[in-house]
């Protein structure tokens, strides 16, 4: 009995003792994927994030740079180097409903000549050579949907400094567009006209190059197992033809160099060709950073969606039908809006 109540004594003393161990990670906030150790108290950071710590004591009171996306089919509809554009002559374009878009690299430029990689670079995603060339590692890479945000660090953690422009570059796209099948097919000698469209969600890869395990459209999954370069998509189709369900799956891949990317910079600072680096003037003013912010600064990134999806309108009827041999040849966002709130 003696041992008994002893042993429940000291079981007793210890729960005691550990409810009075604070932890070490109280006043310790992590962003970007960073983790707090209990015992150390400080944040584990993960390979998403480069530039800065991942940590900030007090995190409750800090001051955050914060981005959001926006997709927007109404803004003006840019061509490579900035300047509207309408649609060429014998293709024809949608306005995508996005779903989601992820980013490969975001970089802070003080003036029009900061070359490509010479500003503040806040962020670049983890990227891997299991399929050879290096590559973005699309299984790392944090996919957000509209009106979200897409990165956060506290402003003391960027330089201080007046910035200009700011450069994001894209590495995913999902979204719906309308597929067109116009044809007939027969049944115990009988023909059956098909005119109808269908909804189709596309997965659209603008990146410089990503690796790619497998990727889900809108029911099925795709494996690939292997890098894809700029301009790779797949493509899923669904609904019923007389009463039928309809479900099919396609993958593409646009002409090199043909995913537009829009740079109103060019001829200053230039871009490498094959990435996809969005770049653009803050509104309504230039980004100033002190390092003494108080109060956190959102920038709304509106991206435009202004007939996005392109391809060659063999049958001109503005609507796509790639069993007619319309091929895509464009999937690249139509420019960036950064508003600093």
């Amino acid at each position: 009995m003696k041992k008994l109540l002893f042993a429940l004594a000291f079981f007793s003393l210890a729960i005691s003792h550990s409810g009075c161990k604070k932890s070490k990670c109280t006043n310790v906030s992590c962003y970007n994927g960073g983790t707090c150790d209990e015992n150390t108290g400080q944040c584990k950071c993960t390979a998403n994030f480069t530039g800065a710590s991942c940590s900030e004591v007090n995190g409750d009171t800090v001051a955050y740079l914060i981005m959001k996306f926006h997709f927007d089919s109404t803004m003006t509809r840019l061509d490579n180097f900035g300047n509207p554009t309408s649609m060429p002559s014998g293709h024809a374009g949608q306005h995508p409903d996005f779903k989601g878009l992820s980013q490969h690299y975001i970089e802070l430029a003080q003036s029009a000549y900061t070359q490509l990689g010479t500003g503040v670079i806040l962020y670049h995603a983890p990227e891997t050579t299991i399929g050879g060339a290096n590559a973005i590692d699309f299984e790392q890479n944090a996919i957000v949907k509209n009106d979200s945000v897409f990165f956060k660090i506290p402003l003391k953690s960027v330089a201080p400094g007046t910035y200009e422009y700011v450069r994001v570059s894209l590495a995913y796209q999902n979204y719906e567009v309308k597929f067109l099948l116009d044809t007939s097919i027969n049944v115990g000698g009988t023909n059956y006209p098909i005119k109808q469209e269908f909804p189709c969600n596309v997965a659209s890869f603008v990146g410089f190059n990503t690796y790619i395990k497998n990727y889900t459209l809108h029911n099925q999954s795709v494996t690939v197992n292997g890098n894809r370069l700029q301009g790779y998509w797949g493509a899923e189709s669904y609904g019923t033809i007389y009463g039928y369900p309809f479900d099919q799956v396609n993958t593409g891949q646009t002409p090199a160099g043909s995913t537009t990317v829009v740079n109103p910079l060019f001829s200053t600072s230039p871009i490498p060709a094959g990435s996809c680096v969005a770049t653009a003037k803050f509104e309504p003013g230039k980004l100033v950073v002190t390092g003494n912010e108080t109060k956190s600064v959102v920038v709304n990134v509106s991206v435009s969606t202004n007939k996005s999806f392109e391809w060659n309108d063999i049958v001109p009827d503005g609507k796509w039908e790639p069993a007619k041999g319309e091929n895509v040849v464009d999937m690249g966002i139509r420019g960036i809006k950064p508003v600093i709130q």
